[in-house]
Order: structure tokens, then sequence, then C-alpha cells
């Protein structure tokens, strides 16, 4: 009888999302190979889901770290940062336009992925390989087990892999808690010829329209089609008691929850092509942190799953890569002290943005919805006045010594 030995790899990053490939990118660019394994069959097998806008304090500077700032540009969405937040009955309560500063630019999902992917070598990313379990081997290594029952072994293990992290367990007991919140996905193509009605609704960037316990979030996407969510506080099994197999049914289930709502908005979901997509918005526990655990980490989601109400899920991901990246390059030879400077930074960080999240899905759908994210908005444009001020202040002054 023969054994195999098992495929070893210095570091090794389960996942091939934005967070795995910031990080397997930035390891590139200085000098350090990186194995990830990802459960996709190939880069096309699954839609990668919509636009994304893009932080200038952390999924930007990711970005810069990887060396693809430049190249990210061009993939910016015009007008994509544009805002219009209304009632129930389509009253417009808030609109802002892209200024086109670039802040917090509208970049689509896929595109990006696509460009961290074409900025690794050849076969970084092992395709068709879930990861079903892990387990330590000591002094740091760790053992990973794939679904077609092979093995492979690693000095470094990161778990990139998301919400349901199969390498989650080997630094925490945590599993996500269902937070209140569904959504149901819904897609209007070709919207300005097919769905005007909707395409003028939207607008051209992102819309928010809330209620108490409900609202329609939508986006236009750069190829002209709009991709609509709706939120629903409801139970967690809601959605098992709706086939989304028969989308005419389906759509009658959600829009029995908007029977007062204006018409232009109940079209959002009423005249959407293709099938419904439900989706239970899950979460960690807000300050999810472990202890020290040698030759393993977690970045993104698997980290810090948190509802999409601060918008900082992907970029969080990416600025955990990257600055993992940075740290193991910046501590050759001791991983340790490049995981613990790695999670010291991103622990607070990660509770920050997790503690933002909540309470921002719980303004948003309050009773007096929009209200709550009205007085939100108008917070951030003082709380912008005030250091665009202080900004003028200090520039004056050293202006005048």
């Amino acid at each position: 009888m023969t054994t195999t030995t098992p495929t070893h790899h210095p570091v090794t990053v389960i996942g091939a999302g934005l967070g795995g490939l910031t990080l397997a990118r930035v390891l590139h660019v200085n000098g350090i190979e990186a194995a990830v394994y990802d459960l996709d069959a190939s880069p096309a097998a699954r839609a990668q889901g919509g636009m994304l806008d893009i932080h200038e304090e952390s999924g930007q500077a990711a970005l810069r770290a990887a060396g693809l700032y430049e190249e990210f540009r061009t993939l910016i969405h015009p007008g994509g940062e544009a805002t219009r937040i209304l009632d129930k009955h389509a009253v417009v309560r808030m609109k802002q336009d892209d200024d086109g500063d670039g802040g917090r630019p509208e970049v689509e999902r896929g595109q990006l992925r696509d460009l961290l992917l074409g900025s690794l070598p050849e076969g970084t990313v092992r395709w068709g390989t879930k990861a079903t379990g892990a387990r330590p081997l000591g002094d740091g290594r760790h053992e990973v087990t794939l679904a077609d029952g092979s093995v492979l072994t690693t000095d470094l293990l990161i778990g990139a892999d998301g919400a349901w992290s199969r390498i989650r367990p080997l630094v925490s007991a945590a599993t996500p808690a269902y937070s209140g919140l569904s959504f149901v996905e819904a897609d209007l193509p070709d919207a300005d010829t097919r769905h005007p009605g909707s395409a003028a609704v939207v607008g051209g960037g992102m819309l928010m329209a809330l209620g108490a316990d409900k609202g329609f979030l939508g986006h236009r996407e750069t190829d002209g089609s709009l991709h609509v969510y709706t939120a629903l506080k409801v139970p967690e099994e809601w959605l098992d008691g709706i086939d989304f197999t028969d989308t005419d049914l389906a759509k009658a289930a959600v829009l029995d929850h908007f029977p007062d709502w204006d018409r232009s908005l109940r079209a959002l979901i009423a005249d959407a092509d293709g099938p419904l997509v439900p989706r239970r918005i899950h979460t960690l526990p807000v300050g999810h942190r472990w202890d020290r655990v040698p030759g393993v980490t977690l970045l993104g989601d698997a980290a810090h799953l948190m509802s999409p109400f601060a918008g900082e899920g992907a970029n969080l991901a990416m600025l955990d890569g990257a600055e993992l990246g940075a740290a193991l390059a910046a501590h050759p030879g001791d991983t340790e002290a490049a995981l613990a400077a790695y999670e010291q930074v991103m622990f607070p960080r990660s509770e920050s943005a997790a503690a933002e999240s909540a309470e921002s899905l719980i303004v948003c759908f309050r009773d007096d919805a929009p209200q709550g994210l009205l007085d939100m908005f108008a917070g951030f444009q003082t709380e912008a006045e005030a250091q665009a001020e202080e900004r003028a202040e200090v520039q004056a002054e050293t202006q005048a010594d």
C-alpha cells in the first residue's frame, strides 16, 4: 500500500474573494508566494454581485498597497456615487449628485475581482477546491481537508472563506446569527429602455426607499441594469415559506408587505426579470476576536461578518488582506509577530465598523423611516463641513507663517 504525500505550501489562503486575492497580490508584490484555494469551479462560475463603493481610507488604500490603484480608476462607474432617499410614497427626501471627487467611487464587484485575479501569477488560485475542515499539526502548521478527500499542509493558514468559514473554528467558537433582516434580490436589465419608470426612480446611482421595518435598496450597474434588494425585518424562517421557483408567487409574497407603497416602488419587484433570490443577513458578534493561535488567522467576513449597512464589508476585507500581507513582509521569518501586529489593528477597526453597521440597520428601519437615515446624512454633512473649515484654517495659518 502506498501513501501520497500531502501537498505543502508555506502560505495557504482559503477563499478567492476580494480579501483573499488582495492578500495574495500584496504578498506577490513583496516576493512571497501564496496558494489560494476556492470552492468555485472557475472565476466565472457564479455572478459576483453588484456595485461596490470603494472607500478612500480602506479599499482604495488596499489597492494602492497592491499596486493596482491606477487600473482600479479605469473601472469606476461615472455618476455611481449619486444617492437618492425616498419615503414609501416615492417622495424624494434627499438627493446627492455624484460630484466626481472619487471619495467613494462605485465599481462592479466582478470587474474588481478580475483586476485582482489578473495581477496574480498563473496558477495562484486553485479552483474547484472546497475546504471542508482543518486541524493543527503543531508548531503552527495545519492540515486542510478538501471536499475530494485530499489534504494539504501549510506553515501559515489564512481563512478568507467568508461567513461560514471552515477555518474560523481553529480560532473561535463564534458562529453567524440571523440579524433579523432578510433580502430578496431582483434585476431589471436594460432599464432605460425596458423599465424607464424604475430607471427614473433609482436614478444614476444608489436608491434607498425606506419605511418601518422594510424598504427597497437599489443601484444602477455599469451595464445599464438595475439591481434591487427588497429588505424586510421578518422572522428567520419567513423565506422558507416562499417557493422561489415560482417567480410570480414569490413576487406576490414579497409585495404583500408593501400594500400601501407607491406603485413606482412596487414595480421594482413586480416588473423584475428572472427569478428572485432570497438572502438572509447574518452577523458575527460585534467585537468578535480571538486569542492568538499559532500559524492561523482570519480576514474579511470570516473574521468580522456584519450587515451591509455601513458599506464596509468588501472594503475591510481588502484592507485586512493588504495589511496582513504588509505585516508578513515586514516580519520575515517571524510569522507570529506579523499575525499579532495584524490582529492588534484589525480587531478594534472591525469592532468599530460592526457597531456602526448594527446601529445603521436599526436607524434605517425605524418607525419614522427614512427620517433616521436623513438625520445620519445631515450629520455626515455637518462633520464634513467642519473638517473642511478646520483644514482651511490650518492652511491659512501655514501660509501666514
